[in-house]
């Protein structure tokens, strides 16, 4: 399977739920991506601040915390996270979910359980982007421009 050049990138994966944890980084891991996990938003925070992923995956319910804040506290916390794209995760039926995960700058959001198939593409587009797009936060009128 070709990974667009990003075979060997680096994923945290975020989940209060151990079996989830070792699901995905099994997943992932077979499909030659390198993986951190974290149960808490503290743990995710410190290996976020260590070496920045090239992606996050988050579950939204952290036991009692929220995916979401801690994804966007993490790309305010440090330059190095503002571009990491995040795929979020939940089994939950959220009210506008799909709107509240982009506000909170996720990439893409996916219903658990999670099919492996849908996951690792989703990975390969996430990861991909940031490389097609550049630093397109910095210049929102000019890609607005383009559609019009």
């Amino acid at each position: 399977m070709h990974h667009f050049g990003m075979s060997n990138a680096s994923i945290l994966l975020i989940d209060d739920e151990a079996e989830t944890l070792t699901d995905l980084a099994e997943i992932l891991s077979r499909n030659g991506f390198a993986c951190r996990c974290a149960k808490d938003a503290g743990t995710a925070r410190e290996l976020a601040l260590q070496s920045a992923p090239d992606l996050i995956i988050s579950d939204i319910n952290l036991g009692g915390q929220n995916g979401l804040e801690l994804c966007a506290s993490l790309k305010d916390a440090h330059m190095s996270l503002i571009d990491v794209p995040v795929i979020f995760l939940s089994a939950a039926q959220i009210p506008h979910i799909i709107r509240r995960a982009r506000e909170a700058g996720g990439t893409f959001y996916l219903r658990k359980p999670v099919d492996p198939d849908v996951l690792v593409e989703l990975v390969d587009k996430a990861l991909w982007m940031p490389h097609l797009l550049g630093h397109q936060v910095a210049r929102p009128r000019a890609l607005g421009a383009l559609n019009d």
